[in-house]
């Protein structure tokens, strides 16, 4: 395996890194684990949290890149394929593998259209043929095909089952064990709401996740559950590999907003006068110019440059990388706008209140002030819109990609999913499922992120914490 760093790799990694040494800091200051403890506290957030972990643990699979082995070289020298893939690929390779003709419904066993082909006796027919993949261990699919999906669902809800109350032992004994207190009793409080956190909605929206995993376990390596596409591709396998490109989309675009509307939002509210004016007169630019003619612009321009250095782009996954992380950057800039907005504001009126005030009069440095003083005060707002944005940002993508000014078309994408099911819909007998499977997946990334963001705006709001408190 020779490992292969792309550029929006090493970004969500070093994200990552971020959001852990942002953990250890917080977990040694009470007034920053405070908010987060009641976050922890929300039912409905914790189950948000639960399935954006497994989202977020496939985007970081997809973000491991190597150069697979070649499988005909010998061991003493080995050779590496020009192939660019993930581990996730590695792991999904059953399912990835299996390329069909052209289209095929759900759990299908033959091709969505007929045929023209000549049978045994030297005549021609038309026909549904059969799949190479999906259900090929079937003999006689019309009779067999249910008995078999219903006996591979079966086995899957048993392997959940099993799995789930492993997981339940080990998490209920290691909490009793931490806190000295009998597993019966421990396994009592949680599942009669007598914990803090709820662990019972932890749990059951665990149940949820298992069940699905050991259900797409068992039958996507011998079915398409959601079909195939024009090309054959399996729908299943496109809709989770689109998981990195809308997590991408959603945390890097984060990452270079960020420094913007920090770094101009304090120094306007802090400084006023012609810093104020320089600030808000940019921002006000910015929102006047059509993003979507901006975004465009700036994505036709890296089309030209990348046609004309293309030996810069060793591999097609370059390209596409680079169009991903310049399609952050541009959102990136045209978005920072919005939280400026409110940094300035929120700044303006932490500037006269008195300790403030008293730290200029002893002469602290301006950089001191707005660190120590004006920073820390205003990180509920930043936590508050980050998290809120991150949904509109996943839905930003969609709708960039489905007018052709989104992400590369080789890249896999929600978008690209939607833009490529236009036509399908437009067929007789309509493709539905590429449509359908974008739209579940991405309901399933986008509404566990507005419930979260609900919690953490709860928490993290001052107002809030007031009203709840009296």
């Amino acid at each position: 395996m020779n490992l292969v760093l792309l550029w929006t790799d090493m970004l969500v990694f070093l994200l990552v890194l971020a959001i852990i040494s942002f953990v250890l800091v917080a977990r040694r200051r009470e007034h920053m684990r405070a908010p987060w403890r009641q976050v922890a506290r929300s039912r409905m957030g914790m189950a948000a949290a639960v399935i954006l972990v497994v989202y977020v643990a496939i985007g970081l699979l997809d973000s491991i890149h190597f150069h697979p082995r070649d499988h005909d070289a010998s061991a003493d020298q080995p050779r590496y394929s020009a192939d660019v893939i993930s581990v996730f690929d590695w792991i999904m390779d059953p399912v990835r593998s299996k390329v069909e003709k052209t289209y095929s419904a759900p759990f299908a066993t033959h091709l969505y259209a007929k045929e023209t082909v000549r049978l045994p006796d030297g005549t021609q027919d038309r026909i549904y043929p059969r799949l190479e993949h999906g259900g090929a261990h079937l003999s006689d699919p019309e009779t067999q095909r249910l008995t078999d999906i219903a006996t591979r669902a079966g086995m899957g809800l048993i392997y959940a089952l099993v799995i789930w109350l492993l997981a339940v032992a080990v998490l209920v004994g290691w909490q009793s064990r931490g806190l000295q207190q009998p597993f019966r009793r421990r396994l009592a409080d949680i599942f009669k709401r007598r914990t803090p956190v709820p662990w019972d909605v932890i749990i059951y929206t665990g149940a949820v996740v298992i069940v699905f995993i050991s259900l797409a376990t068992q039958l996507a390596p011998h079915y398409h559950i959601f079909g195939t596409d024009k090309v054959g591709a399996d729908v299943f396998y496109q809709t989770l590999k689109s998981i990195r490109t809308g997590l991408m989309i959603g945390t890097l675009t984060t990452l270079i907003m960020l420094p913007f509307a920090l770094f101009l939002g304090l120094a306007a509210g802090y400084f006023r006068g012609w810093v104020d004016d320089v600030v808000q007169y940019t921002y006000t630019t910015l929102v006047s110019i059509p993003g979507v003619l901006l975004i465009a612009a700036a994505i036709l321009l890296l089309q030209v440059y990348m046609s004309n250095n293309p030996e810069q782009f060793s591999t097609p996954e370059n390209r596409a990388d680079l169009r991903l992380l310049f399609l952050c950057l541009i959102l990136g800039i045209t978005s920072w706008t919005s939280l400026c907005r409110l940094l300035r504001g929120e700044t303006l009126k932490l500037r006269d209140i008195e300790y403030v005030q008293a730290a200029q009069a002893f002469g602290v440095s301006h950089m001191t002030i707005l660190t120590r003083h004006i920073l820390p005060n205003v990180m509920h707002i930043v936590l508050i819109t980050v998290v809120l944005d991150f949904s509109a940002l996943v839905l930003a993508e969609a709708v960039l990609s489905y007018i052709n000014i989104g992400v590369d078309p080789s890249m896999n994408s929600w978008g690209n999913m939607i833009n490529s099911a236009r036509l399908e819909m437009a067929r007789d007998p309509v493709v539905w499922w590429s449509l359908a499977a974008a739209f579940i997946f991405m309901l399933g990334l986008v509404l566990p992120a507005n419930l979260f963001s609900d919690a953490v705006r709860d928490a993290f709001d001052p107002r809030m914490r007031k009203l709840q408190n009296n």
